[in-house]
């Protein structure tokens, strides 16, 4: 329920380096920084988090995983760029890049099954 600017979201600095490896072939090791989910969502109930693309494209992970997943506004300490989901993309690791969604427009949590 609650909305985040792009300005809140990016004064957070919790990094992670991790490697997206895209299906394409393309695969790179960055350093990702932004939010985790944990500390955007907080507590709640729920079975699973579900992460949408301004697209439609979406992704659903259990809710556990929360700590572990990234809501990235930079990268290689810059900012995103649109090619790599400005403003936000979530960052999956030990995931392959169609985990990785791009554009994030909303998180939700849900009773859903992940």
């Amino acid at each position: 329920g609650r909305e985040w600017s792009d300005d809140e979201i990016s004064a957070f600095d919790d990094r992670l380096t991790a490697t997206l490896d895209c299906t394409g072939g393309f695969f790179s090791t960055q350093e990702w920084a932004g939010a985790r989910l944990d500390r955007l969502i907080g507590k709640t109930d729920g079975a699973s988090i579900r992460v949408v693309s301004v697209t439609g494209y979406d992704r659903r992970f259990p809710i556990d995983r929360a700590s572990t997943l990234l809501l990235a506004t930079r990268f290689g300490g810059q900012a995103l760029d649109p090619g790599h989901g400005f403003p936000a993309r979530l960052v999956v690791p030990d995931a392959r890049g169609f985990w990785w969604v791009k554009w994030v427009s909303a998180i939700e949590v849900d009773d859903m099954p992940p």
